[in-house]
Protein backbone atom coordinates (compact mmCIF):
# COMPACT_ATOMS: atom_id res chain seq x y z
CA UNK A 1 0.00 0.00 0.00
CA UNK A 2 0.97 3.63 -0.45
CA UNK A 3 3.03 4.59 2.64
CA UNK A 4 1.09 7.85 2.93
CA UNK A 5 -2.22 5.98 3.13
CA UNK A 6 -0.82 3.54 5.70
CA UNK A 7 0.55 6.48 7.69
CA UNK A 8 -2.82 8.25 7.56
CA UNK A 9 -4.62 5.07 8.69
CA UNK A 10 -2.20 4.72 11.61
CA UNK A 11 -2.73 8.39 12.48
CA UNK A 12 -6.51 7.83 12.62
CA UNK A 13 -6.01 4.70 14.77
CA UNK A 14 -3.85 6.83 17.06
CA UNK A 15 -6.71 9.32 17.47
CA UNK A 16 -9.09 6.68 18.79
CA UNK A 17 -6.56 5.32 21.28
CA UNK A 18 -5.38 8.69 22.55
CA UNK A 19 -8.94 10.02 22.86
CA UNK A 20 -9.79 7.03 25.05
CA UNK A 21 -6.70 7.74 27.16
CA UNK A 22 -7.68 11.42 27.39
CA UNK A 23 -11.17 10.43 28.55
CA UNK A 24 -9.65 8.37 31.36
CA UNK A 25 -7.37 11.31 32.23
CA UNK A 26 -10.39 13.59 32.68
CA UNK A 27 -12.18 10.91 34.70
CA UNK A 28 -9.23 10.35 37.05
CA UNK A 29 -8.14 14.01 37.30
CA UNK A 30 -11.07 14.81 39.58
CA UNK A 31 -9.93 12.30 42.21
CA UNK A 32 -6.14 12.01 41.99
CA UNK A 33 -3.12 14.20 41.32
CA UNK A 34 -1.04 13.92 38.13
CA UNK A 35 1.92 12.04 39.73
CA UNK A 36 -0.33 9.20 40.86
CA UNK A 37 -1.82 8.68 37.40
CA UNK A 38 1.43 9.03 35.49
CA UNK A 39 3.80 7.18 37.83
CA UNK A 40 1.59 4.09 37.70
CA UNK A 41 0.52 4.24 34.05
CA UNK A 42 3.94 5.20 32.68
CA UNK A 43 5.51 2.39 34.72
CA UNK A 44 3.06 -0.06 33.13
CA UNK A 45 3.83 1.30 29.64
CA UNK A 46 7.56 0.82 30.32
CA UNK A 47 6.90 -2.82 31.25
CA UNK A 48 4.73 -3.31 28.14
CA UNK A 49 7.43 -1.80 25.92
CA UNK A 50 10.18 -3.94 27.44
CA UNK A 51 8.02 -7.07 27.10
CA UNK A 52 7.10 -6.31 23.49
CA UNK A 53 10.78 -5.75 22.68
CA UNK A 54 11.72 -9.17 24.04
CA UNK A 55 8.98 -10.79 21.95
CA UNK A 56 9.87 -8.92 18.74
CA UNK A 57 12.64 -9.94 16.38
CA UNK A 58 15.00 -7.13 15.48
CA UNK A 59 13.48 -4.62 17.95
CA UNK A 60 15.78 -3.01 20.50
CA UNK A 61 15.57 -0.32 23.14
CA UNK A 62 19.00 0.99 22.23
CA UNK A 63 18.86 4.35 20.50
CA UNK A 64 21.38 6.30 18.42
CA UNK A 65 19.63 9.66 18.74
CA UNK A 66 20.38 10.06 22.44
CA UNK A 67 20.08 13.87 22.64
CA UNK A 68 16.85 13.98 20.64
CA UNK A 69 15.37 11.20 22.78
CA UNK A 70 16.37 12.92 26.03
CA UNK A 71 14.70 16.15 24.91
CA UNK A 72 11.63 14.25 23.69
CA UNK A 73 11.37 12.53 27.08
CA UNK A 74 11.60 15.84 28.96
CA UNK A 75 8.92 17.40 26.75
CA UNK A 76 6.71 14.34 27.26
CA UNK A 77 6.77 14.99 31.01
CA UNK A 78 5.86 18.67 30.51
CA UNK A 79 3.06 17.84 28.05
CA UNK A 80 1.60 15.13 30.31
CA UNK A 81 1.36 17.44 33.34
CA UNK A 82 0.02 20.35 31.26
CA UNK A 83 -2.69 18.23 29.59
CA UNK A 84 -3.68 16.76 32.97
CA UNK A 85 -4.27 20.27 34.36
CA UNK A 86 -6.08 21.36 31.18
CA UNK A 87 -8.47 18.41 31.36
CA UNK A 88 -9.08 19.15 35.04
CA UNK A 89 -9.98 22.81 34.41
CA UNK A 90 -11.68 22.80 30.97
CA UNK A 91 -14.60 20.95 29.35
CA UNK A 92 -13.41 17.85 27.48
CA UNK A 93 -14.16 19.08 23.95
CA UNK A 94 -12.68 22.53 24.63
CA UNK A 95 -9.23 21.01 25.14
CA UNK A 96 -9.37 19.96 21.51
CA UNK A 97 -9.08 23.62 20.54
CA UNK A 98 -5.49 23.49 21.71
CA UNK A 99 -4.86 20.00 20.37
CA UNK A 100 -5.87 21.56 17.04
CA UNK A 101 -3.01 24.03 17.43
CA UNK A 102 -0.42 21.23 17.50
CA UNK A 103 -0.21 20.68 13.70
CA UNK A 104 0.06 24.43 13.13
CA UNK A 105 2.94 24.65 15.59
CA UNK A 106 4.46 21.57 13.95
CA UNK A 107 4.18 23.14 10.50
CA UNK A 108 5.97 26.25 11.71
CA UNK A 109 8.77 24.19 13.27
CA UNK A 110 9.03 21.38 10.69
CA UNK A 111 11.18 23.52 8.38
CA UNK A 112 13.99 24.37 10.83
CA UNK A 113 13.78 21.03 12.69
CA UNK A 114 13.18 18.59 9.83
CA UNK A 115 13.75 20.39 6.56
CA UNK A 116 10.12 19.56 5.64
CA UNK A 117 8.79 23.00 4.84
CA UNK A 118 5.14 22.71 3.69
CA UNK A 119 4.47 23.46 0.02
CA UNK A 120 2.26 26.48 -0.92
CA UNK A 121 -0.94 24.42 -1.20
CA UNK A 122 -0.20 22.83 2.16
CA UNK A 123 0.09 26.29 3.73
CA UNK A 124 -3.39 27.10 2.38
CA UNK A 125 -4.75 23.99 4.09
CA UNK A 126 -2.95 24.85 7.31
CA UNK A 127 -4.37 28.38 7.17
CA UNK A 128 -7.84 26.84 6.85
CA UNK A 129 -7.16 24.83 9.98
CA UNK A 130 -5.91 27.94 11.77
CA UNK A 131 -9.15 29.70 10.90
CA UNK A 132 -11.07 26.81 12.38
CA UNK A 133 -9.08 27.01 15.61
CA UNK A 134 -9.63 30.78 15.91
CA UNK A 135 -13.32 30.24 15.21
CA UNK A 136 -13.42 27.83 18.14
CA UNK A 137 -11.89 30.13 20.73
CA UNK A 138 -14.67 30.75 23.27
CA UNK A 139 -14.94 34.39 24.30
CA UNK A 140 -11.84 35.44 22.36
CA UNK A 141 -8.29 35.68 23.69
CA UNK A 142 -9.47 37.91 26.55
CA UNK A 143 -11.47 34.98 27.91
CA UNK A 144 -8.35 32.88 28.51
CA UNK A 145 -8.17 31.25 31.95
CA UNK A 146 -5.65 29.08 33.78
CA UNK A 147 -6.91 25.99 31.98
CA UNK A 148 -6.28 27.64 28.62
CA UNK A 149 -2.71 28.54 29.61
CA UNK A 150 -2.03 24.96 30.65
CA UNK A 151 -3.47 23.81 27.33
CA UNK A 152 -1.20 26.18 25.35
CA UNK A 153 1.84 24.81 27.20
CA UNK A 154 0.62 21.28 26.45
CA UNK A 155 0.25 22.09 22.74
CA UNK A 156 3.73 23.62 22.49
CA UNK A 157 5.50 20.81 24.32
CA UNK A 158 3.41 18.09 22.66
CA UNK A 159 4.06 19.38 19.14
CA UNK A 160 7.80 19.64 19.71
CA UNK A 161 7.91 16.16 21.25
CA UNK A 162 6.15 14.66 18.22
CA UNK A 163 8.49 16.49 15.84
CA UNK A 164 11.42 14.99 17.70
CA UNK A 165 9.79 11.61 17.14
CA UNK A 166 10.14 12.19 13.40
CA UNK A 167 13.71 13.46 13.85
CA UNK A 168 14.53 10.11 15.46
CA UNK A 169 12.48 8.09 12.94
CA UNK A 170 14.41 9.63 10.02
CA UNK A 171 17.62 8.22 11.52
CA UNK A 172 16.42 4.86 12.84
CA UNK A 173 13.29 2.74 13.05
CA UNK A 174 12.78 2.15 16.78
CA UNK A 175 9.07 2.59 17.62
CA UNK A 176 9.24 0.60 20.87
CA UNK A 177 12.25 2.60 22.05
CA UNK A 178 10.27 5.76 21.26
CA UNK A 179 7.58 4.51 23.63
CA UNK A 180 9.94 3.15 26.30
CA UNK A 181 12.28 6.05 27.02
CA UNK A 182 9.78 8.95 27.27
CA UNK A 183 7.58 6.87 29.55
CA UNK A 184 10.54 5.82 31.67
CA UNK A 185 11.38 9.50 32.11
CA UNK A 186 7.75 10.26 32.99
CA UNK A 187 7.57 7.40 35.49
CA UNK A 188 10.79 8.42 37.25
CA UNK A 189 9.89 12.12 37.53
CA UNK A 190 6.39 11.37 38.80
CA UNK A 191 7.67 8.75 41.24
CA UNK A 192 9.65 11.48 43.04
CA UNK A 193 6.45 13.43 43.73
CA UNK A 194 4.24 10.37 44.31
CA UNK A 195 4.78 10.03 48.12
CA UNK A 196 3.49 13.58 48.63
CA UNK A 197 0.19 13.09 46.78
CA UNK A 198 -0.60 9.37 47.09
CA UNK A 199 -4.22 8.43 47.83
CA UNK A 200 -5.49 4.85 48.26
CA UNK A 201 -7.15 3.56 45.10
CA UNK A 202 -10.18 1.35 44.69
CA UNK A 203 -10.23 -1.66 42.38
CA UNK A 204 -12.16 0.15 39.63
CA UNK A 205 -9.75 3.07 39.66
CA UNK A 206 -6.90 0.59 39.31
CA UNK A 207 -8.64 -0.92 36.28
CA UNK A 208 -8.91 2.55 34.72
CA UNK A 209 -5.18 3.11 35.24
CA UNK A 210 -4.36 -0.20 33.52
CA UNK A 211 -6.71 0.65 30.65
CA UNK A 212 -5.11 4.08 30.34
CA UNK A 213 -1.66 2.50 30.12
CA UNK A 214 -2.85 0.08 27.44
CA UNK A 215 -4.36 2.83 25.29
CA UNK A 216 -1.29 5.03 25.78
CA UNK A 217 1.10 2.23 24.81
CA UNK A 218 -0.84 1.50 21.62
CA UNK A 219 -1.25 5.19 20.75
CA UNK A 220 2.41 6.06 21.15
CA UNK A 221 3.54 3.02 19.18
CA UNK A 222 1.33 3.72 16.16
CA UNK A 223 2.08 7.47 16.33
CA UNK A 224 5.81 6.72 16.06
CA UNK A 225 5.11 4.67 12.93
CA UNK A 226 2.77 7.32 11.49
CA UNK A 227 5.42 9.99 12.01
CA UNK A 228 7.92 7.77 10.19
CA UNK A 229 5.66 7.34 7.15
CA UNK A 230 4.23 10.85 6.83
CA UNK A 231 5.72 14.35 6.94
CA UNK A 232 4.94 15.92 10.30
CA UNK A 233 2.77 18.68 8.81
CA UNK A 234 0.57 15.99 7.22
CA UNK A 235 0.43 13.46 10.06
CA UNK A 236 -0.54 15.94 12.75
CA UNK A 237 -3.57 17.53 11.05
CA UNK A 238 -4.89 14.02 10.32
CA UNK A 239 -4.69 13.41 14.06
CA UNK A 240 -7.28 16.18 14.51
CA UNK A 241 -9.88 13.50 13.73
CA UNK A 242 -9.43 12.91 17.45
CA UNK A 243 -12.10 15.58 17.98
CA UNK A 244 -14.80 13.21 16.69
CA UNK A 245 -13.87 10.70 19.36
CA UNK A 246 -13.60 13.42 22.03
CA UNK A 247 -17.09 14.74 21.28
CA UNK A 248 -18.53 11.23 21.58
CA UNK A 249 -16.73 10.56 24.85
CA UNK A 250 -17.67 14.02 26.17
CA UNK A 251 -21.36 13.45 25.41
CA UNK A 252 -21.71 9.86 26.66
CA UNK A 253 -19.25 9.91 29.56
CA UNK A 254 -19.44 13.48 30.86
CA UNK A 255 -22.69 14.92 29.44
CA UNK A 256 -20.78 17.75 27.70
CA UNK A 257 -22.45 18.76 24.42
CA UNK A 258 -20.25 21.04 22.25
CA UNK A 259 -21.69 24.23 20.80
CA UNK A 260 -22.54 24.60 17.11
CA UNK A 261 -19.63 27.02 16.74
CA UNK A 262 -17.25 24.46 18.21
CA UNK A 263 -18.39 21.79 15.77
CA UNK A 264 -18.19 24.10 12.74
CA UNK A 265 -14.73 25.28 13.70
CA UNK A 266 -13.46 21.75 14.16
CA UNK A 267 -14.88 20.72 10.79
CA UNK A 268 -12.56 23.32 9.25
CA UNK A 269 -9.63 21.85 11.17
CA UNK A 270 -10.46 18.30 10.05
CA UNK A 271 -11.00 19.44 6.44
CA UNK A 272 -7.51 20.95 6.43
CA UNK A 273 -6.08 17.60 7.54
CA UNK A 274 -7.91 15.69 4.80
CA UNK A 275 -6.66 18.20 2.22
CA UNK A 276 -3.07 17.68 3.37
CA UNK A 277 -3.38 13.90 2.98
CA UNK A 278 -4.84 14.31 -0.53
CA UNK A 279 -2.08 16.75 -1.44
CA UNK A 280 0.61 14.34 -0.19
CA UNK A 281 -0.84 11.20 -1.83
CA UNK A 282 -2.20 12.59 -5.12
CA UNK A 283 -0.88 16.04 -6.01
CA UNK A 284 2.71 15.61 -4.88
CA UNK A 285 3.34 12.42 -6.94
CA UNK A 286 1.69 14.06 -9.98
CA UNK A 287 3.93 17.12 -9.63
CA UNK A 288 7.02 14.94 -9.32
CA UNK A 289 6.15 13.03 -12.52
CA UNK A 290 5.61 16.29 -14.38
Amino acid sequence: MNPSIVGAALAVLFTGMIAAADGITKLVSGSYEAPQLYALSAGLVVLMSAGATRMSKGETLRIKSVKAMALRSALTVVAAVAFFQAFRLLPFADVFLFIGLIPLIAAALSGPMLGETPRPLAWIALSLGAGGVLFLLPGGISGAQAGHLWAVLAALSGATSMLLSRVIAKVERAPLAQVFWPNLGLALVMAVALPFVWKPMGLMDGVWIVAYAGFLFGARYVSAEAMRLLPAYVAMPVMNVQFVWMVGIGIFAFGEVPSVGTVLGVMLVIASGLWLVAEETLLKPAAQKA
